[in-house]
């Protein structure tokens, strides 16, 4: 198999599975993280191979090499710049050996750098790309995968340099930092035009996202005719699972979002980050016998969701004082991502006037950049009088920032906060930021205590004592649940003054954590969330870490496939039994927007304060 023609026209009629993650996969096999995954190819072979040889046996039939960071930059960071030739070849030849004369063997090759490459610097790249191709070439690759640039300026600039030197078949590969849209503001739509003009065999998607959000992507997006689409999608969202990082997705539910990707018209269908042979495995046995299908571009854009009218109202006491009294109501409504907060303050204000008794503003949360909730919630809590309740994340600041931070909270007398470990940077959408995690949320609730006794976090004492109301989340949804209630336990210890949990989606769940908590001498805010749509269900409960829905729930929002009117009714209803099944054990509920839908929040507070009558 090795010319340009051979793989194109095989897809006209046939679907080829792709196969898994290397690095994640080499970490679950006890490589440790940070190691250079590429390197491999020269101190184990005969583990690469296998890794290979696993993929293979599992079903797929394209495979790639172990070079994905194996470029001059990358390999630099581990001083093996002279090593660049030597394990790109040995890499092809590697996967060559583990699989058998009917699969493709694709050189893997990716962005110069993660971080945002000024225009005038792109065209140094070229050479580094050369280098790193002639190698694979040399080593026998029936063609080239350029996956998970984040940028399609770099993604144009590697396919213009290596489709004059080669007439093997390139597959061109976006990942996206949210849906529809590349990291540099291009459209994927736009993307997939101008990489087929330039001369890809096959153009696609991978990493960053999990199936949902890249499925969503594809949905969006309008395809030239005749082109071939690829998707690799990660195993769902990156997140702290039994205390360490993870994937959600499972091989079944992978494998069910196969088929979507089938039904868009994908020809080849594998897995990024996160996914292993089981995954690929599963996904083997749903194509198997099935012959693609014609790709149907979408009709029209999504309808924006109608805005309120502005009324404005307002109140005092912390959440926790107000706890003790009544139901008493926090609304989650995320920053914007961008420079416009009119329709953020129209939502404000509808959840202010539904009876919110505080506004929660998450720190960047799934490490996506969102506007400051320390700014933010200062405009809030001035024009508005709302009070409200930040979130602090331990990865995006040390502890000089984390302190001067909290300082400044205090000076605009927003004194209730939420202490969170915070979702790792790499899986944001700045892969180049570093998660800093100078210190545990254990650490940060303590310190934060600290100021409040009138030291600082360099034991220095305060002209001022803090007066900060201090919040710790829990996550209900583990197998070790032992474990959960302890680091629990430990949080409050460390001086939590209140708890928020992930959302809850059956009375089951309500009932143990009232059970289980009656003893503690904090006030529980239970989480509850509406769900949108069918797939807003699947996606929450296989690919978002510290989620997991009941059959019955997964059962009543299948009816409704698609996001709309009737879907978001039916989300609505179900978040209302669950308050109502929820208002017997507990005063304070943890309402969470999905998708900035704050009408669906403020029926929900209004449903709440009335006690179940409205």
């Amino acid at each position: 198999m090795s010319d340009r023609s051979t793989l194109r026209e095989y897809l006209r009629g046939h679907m080829v599975v792709g196969d898994g993650a290397m690095a994640s996969w080499l970490y679950q096999q006890g490589i440790p993280i940070g190691w250079c995954c590429e390197e491999l190819n020269l101190s184990r072979p005969e583990l690469i191979r296998d890794i290979h040889r696993q993929y293979y046996k599992a079903g797929a039939r394209l495979i790639e090499t172990n070079t994905f960071g194996a470029n001059r930059d990358a390999l630099a960071r581990h001083d093996l710049a002279d090593s660049v030739y030597r394990i790109n070849w040995k890499a092809a030849v590697l996967a060559r050996e583990g699989v058998g004369p009917d699969a493709w063997v694709m050189g893997s090759m990716t962005a110069v750098s993660a971080r945002r490459i000024r225009h005038e610097v792109l065209p140094g790249h070229r050479e580094i790309f050369i280098e790193q191709a002639e190698a694979l070439l040399a080593g026998g690759v029936d063609g080239l995968i350029l996956e998970t640039f984040l940028d399609l300026e770099e993604l144009l600039l590697a396919l213009q340099t290596l489709r004059p030197r080669t007439d093997l078949p390139i597959i061109a590969q976006l990942a996206c930092m949210e849906v529809g849209k590349t990291r540099d503001g291009h459209s994927v739509t736009e993307a997939f035009r101008i990489l087929t003009d330039a001369g890809a065999d096959i153009i696609g998607l991978n990493c960053r996202l999990g199936p949902a959000e890249l499925l969503r992507t594809l949905e969006q997006s309008v395809v030239l005719p005749d082109t071939l689409l690829s998707v690799f999608p990660n195993a769902g969202r990156l997140g702290i699972m039994e205390g360490e990082f993870g994937y959600t997705s499972s091989p079944a539910y992978f494998a069910d979002r196969a088929r979507h990707f089938h039904a868009q018209g994908a020809r080849i269908i594998g897995g990024c980050c996160g996914t292993t042979p089981d995954h690929i495995r599963a996904v083997s046995a749903v194509l198997k016998d099935l012959r693609p299908l014609a790709r149907i571009n979408p009709e029209a854009p999504p309808e924006p969701a109608p805005r309120p009218a502005v009324i404005s109202s307002g109140g005092t006491g912390t959440i926790t004082d107000k706890v003790k009294e009544w139901p008493t109501v926090l609304v989650e409504f995320d920053p914007p991502k961008d420079l416009d907060i009119e329709r953020y303050m129209i939502g404000a204000a509808s959840l202010q006037d539904a009876g919110a008794d505080s506004i929660t503003m998450a720190d960047n949360s799934l490490a996506q950049t969102r506007m400051s909730n320390l700014a933010l919630g200062a405009i809030v809590k001035m024009r508005l009088g709302i009070d409200p309740l930040v979130h602090i994340a331990c990865r995006d600041r040390n502890l000089i920032g984390q302190q001067s931070h909290l300082m400044g909270l205090h000076a605009l007398s927003i004194h209730q906060i939420l202490v969170v470990t915070g979702d790792p940077a790499r899986y944001g959408d700045l892969p180049g930021a570093s998660s800093v995690f100078d210190v545990s949320s254990f650490d940060l609730i303590r310190m934060v205590k600290q100021l409040n006794a009138g030291i600082s976090f360099s034991g220095q004492p305060l002209r001022e004592r803090g007066r900060f109301v201090v919040g710790a989340a829990f996550n209900p949804h583990v197998t070790n649940l032992t474990g959960a209630f302890n680091r629990l336990g430990k949080k409050i210890e460390a001086g939590a003054d209140f708890i928020l949990t992930q959302p809850v989606y059956d009375r089951g769940t309500i009932e143990m954590i009232a059970e289980r908590t009656r003893h503690l001498p904090v006030p529980i805010f239970i989480g509850i969330m509406p769900i949108t749509s069918a797939r807003n269900a699947q996606f929450l409960h296989n690919e978002v870490p510290g989620i997991r829905l009941t059959d019955t729930v997964l059962k009543r929002m299948g009816k409704y496939p698609a996001a709309g009117p009737d879907a978001r009714r039916e989300g609505l209803d179900l978040a209302r039994e669950l308050v109502d099944a929820a208002r017997e054990c507990f005063r304070g509920f943890y309402l969470m927007t999905p998708f900035s839908y704050y009408e669906l929040t403020a029926t929900l507070t209004r449903h709440v304060k009335d006690g179940g009558g409205g």
